[in-house]
């Protein structure tokens, strides 16, 4: 009998313990690469109770280290944990694989399973979805801002192959970072056959975001443009789904704006198909992101029926996934972003009517 090839694929965060676009990525073509014969590993914090090591639909879970909290108490990537992680990451060494897969972010592990590759004469592969930069480090950390960016440029020099997710992240591997080496790209993608079963939620919306709650999401802008529709439409509705640093200031401003009927802050859905059903009826999709290494929320928006409304930045990645029938392009301010919502929502009747949103 053929032995299987072991495919080690190394990220701090698991899913479903935790859920993004980069570890539902690493757990989806880790199943599909199951059922194609491959024998599957997920390295990274130990997010569950009981053993270290789990199966879960096919695949072997690792937890290598203790979990630690990902951003610190201002909101902000842990520099500690993604070390710690990268430290643990030399456990590899005890470890057999055939073929293992690195994400780029954030940095450390790369260092490590490098050194894991070389003594064991293997091929390096890493997965980026998506590149800061000198500028972006700089309003993240500011006087610090040269070696963060130095750590990233050295990480992106590691790997043999580069995978990224989008065409924007590959760009700026090779203009911002300096890597010559060619990139393959593998775009992101949404398990349609599992989004057409789910049937859309009772509450019903406008608006909806979906995604965490950080800074440069601006979720800030989509509220402050929901205040400017409500001047022409009294009853516009949005829900807000997920969770993240910045709910409380988030919520703090809706109720200084007095927008308390017409955003509800639903929180962490632990589902994805719950996410589908509000997705399913609600109107619009918004998307207030200057920084996306490609924006599968759009995707999945547009797999339900929604046009989305996202932000022209050389960062963001989702633009890639507009045009004329997914959506449209706004600038960073409200009164852009209300006006192209408004584009798309007057396309559709009875805006605010009939519409009520509560919490679960």
């Amino acid at each position: 009998m053929k032995e299987r090839k072991k495919i080690a694929f190394v990220y701090d965060a698991i899913y479903p313990y935790i859920k993004g676009g980069a570890e539902r990525r690493y757990y989806e073509i880790g199943k599909r690469l199951v059922s194609y014969g491959y024998d599957v590993h997920l390295y990274g914090m130990k997010l569950w109770e009981g053993p270290n090591v789990l199966q879960r639909e096919g695949m072997t879970l690792h937890g290598i280290c203790s979990a630690k909290n990902l951003y610190t108490t201002t909101g902000k990537r842990s520099t500690w944990q993604a070390f710690h992680f990268g430290i643990c990451c030399f456990k590899l060494l005890n470890e057999d694989f055939d073929v293992i897969d690195c994400c780029g972010f954030p940095y450390f592990s790369l260092f490590s399973t490098k050194l894991v590759c070389l003594i064991k004469r293997k091929k390096l592969y890493s997965t980026w979805h998506e590149v800061w930069g000198r500028e972006y480090w700089e309003e993240y950390v500011g006087k610090t801002a040269f070696l963060a960016f130095w750590i990233e440029k050295s990480s992106a020099a590691l790997p043999d192959v580069i995978i990224s997710v989008s065409q924007t992240t590959a760009q700026r591997i090779t203009k911002v970072l300096g890597v010559r080496k060619k990139i393959i790209i593998s775009p992101n993608g949404i398990d349609k056959k599992e989004l057409e079963k789910v049937q859309p939620a009772r509450i019903k919306s406008d608006i909806i975001y979906a995604g965490r709650l950080m800074d440069f999401k601006h979720i800030d802008i989509l509220i402050e443009a929901i205040a400017l529709i409500k001047i022409k439409y009294k009853t516009i509705r949005c829900i807000i789904i997920g969770d993240g640093p910045e709910k409380k200031n988030l919520e703090k401003l809706v109720k200084k704006l007095g927008l308390e009927k017409s955003i509800k802050f639903l929180g962490f859905l632990s589902h994805h198909n719950d996410v589908y059903a509000y997705l399913k009826s609600s109107k619009i999709f918004v998307l207030p992101s200057t920084r996306e290494g490609f924006g599968i929320a759009i995707l999945e928006a547009n797999a339900c029926g929604l046009k989305a409304v996202t932000i022209k930045h050389k960062n963001n990645a989702a633009t890639e996934l507009i045009n004329r029938y997914t959506g449209e392009l706004s600038d960073l301010d409200e009164k852009s972003l209300s006006k192209q919502i408004l584009n798309l929502l007057q396309k559709s009747q009875d805006i605010g009517e009939k519409r009520e949103v509560k919490e679960h």
